[in-house]
């Protein structure tokens, strides 16, 4: 799969990933990369990690979706392989102004896979196809 972030932000995730195997801590030394690197959604979405706010959803023909509780508690349903969430931030940071590689979302899934933190559930195909066209979920 493609990777949408620099090289920067990938090794980032996987000493994350080894630190937090070994330790089950992020140190603080890694914190303060993850700020410089993501900016402002860094905190927001450790927040929302700490919150355990982010299921992967997968389906028997393979697919998988994200989806984030928001701190609002609205529901984001996000997709990494195409890096998009539908939430305002990734619409107006992301895409419209380009100030930021990703929102607090997508950046929560990213941390959630490099701590092993992801919640996991399983749906069904036909579940699946109303999570992907936004009329339900699982």
């Amino acid at each position: 799969m493609k990777s949408f972030l620099p090289a920067v932000a990938e090794q980032l995730f996987r000493d994350i990933q080894k630190i937090y195997q070994e330790t089950t801590q992020i140190p603080d030394d890694l914190l303060i990369a993850l700020k410089f690197v993501f900016g402002t959604c860094a905190l927001p979405a450790l927040d929302l990690v700490d919150q355990r706010s982010v299921t992967c959803l997968s389906s028997p023909s393979g697919r998988k979706a994200f989806q984030v509780i928001g701190a609002s508690g609205r529901l984001y349903t996000c997709f990494l392989y195409c890096h998009y969430c539908p939430c305002p931030a990734f619409t107006y940071t992301v895409l419209r102004r380009n100030q930021g590689l990703l929102c607090k979302h997508i950046l929560a899934i990213y941390l959630c896979q490099a701590m092993a933190v992801t919640q996991q559930e399983s749906v069904s195909d036909q579940q699946m196809s109303a999570v992907l066209s936004g009329s339900g979920a699982p």
